[in-house]
């Protein structure tokens, strides 16, 4: 059985080398580039990796292209941002010796990797991904934000074992500004094109709520100072979020006026 492993990239040099080396067991490696204005494409390109050059359409959008182009029908799919634990590719090279998965997909437990510790707690973890799959029964859904792969009705769901790891936030600054830049404005985007509504109490009370499921519900602390750390950034990242559908909403009543 061949596996093609595809990822999305841009302006990735730091990482790119990482999550291309952990999928040497793969029987293709694609990447499909946005434009990258650094290294990642030469790095890629020597590494073996084929690249394809496509203008960014968002997220969803890209990763269902790297699906459409690949070579095999089934798809392992990798964030330039993460890699494949070594225990990881040891359970897929084991899928590999078959002649077909026994599934038709596979979710994969997701590892983050947060002011230099492991977060095993929280809402980070175990943050399962469907990342294994039979391109002939799921596709990536079609949303601005939290994109994920959607399998086929009547299509089979198995569970690996190991971890993704996944290296996403580079410093505290690092994280907020994804919250500021990314993160809440799509959220918030998300929220009102599905006919979501806020208010005040609710934006009150989105921060002490989204804090205490992370933190004491979810046992973050278990994380030491990094899950404290998540907690807090959780809980900001619900206000804001809640600001900017309460200013959306707000600009429509105006507007109605």
């Amino acid at each position: 059985m061949k596996i093609s492993a595809v990822i999305i990239a841009f302006n990735e040099e730091a990482k790119i080398a990482d999550a291309i080396r952990s999928l040497d067991w793969a029987d293709e490696v694609l990447m499909v580039d946005s434009g990258s204005t650094d290294r990642t494409l030469d790095i890629a390109g020597e590494l073996g990796a084929k690249v394809i050059v496509n203008e960014w359409p968002g997220f969803a959008v890209q990763k269902q292209l790297a699906v459409d182009r690949a070579a095999s029908e089934i798809i392992f799919s990798l964030d330039a941002d993460e890699t494949v634990s070594a225990e990881l590719k040891a359970e897929i090279i084991a899928l590999k010796a078959g002649d077909k998965l026994p599934f038709d997909g596979f979710t994969v437990p997701r590892a983050s990797i947060y002011m230099s510790r492991e977060i095993r707690h929280g809402s980070w973890y175990p943050d399962r991904q469907l990342r294994l799959f039979d391109r002939r029964k799921a596709g990536w859904k079609q949303v601005v934000i939290h994109e994920s792969v959607e399998m086929q009705p009547g299509a089979s769901t198995g569970a690996l074992k190991h971890d993704i790891i996944h290296r996403s936030v580079d410093s505290v600054g690092h994280h907020a500004e994804m919250i500021v830049r990314r993160y809440a404005p799509l959220g918030a985007k998300a929220s009102y094109n599905l006919g979501r509504r806020t208010s005040p109490l609710k934006i009150a009370v989105a921060g002490p709520s989204a804090f205490v499921q992370d933190y004491i519900l979810k046992a973050g602390f278990m994380d030491g100072v990094p899950g404290l750390f998540i907690a807090l950034f959780s809980a900001y990242h619900a206000v804001l979020k809640h600001m900017m559908l309460y200013e959306m909403q707000h600009a429509d009543e105006s507007a109605a006026d």
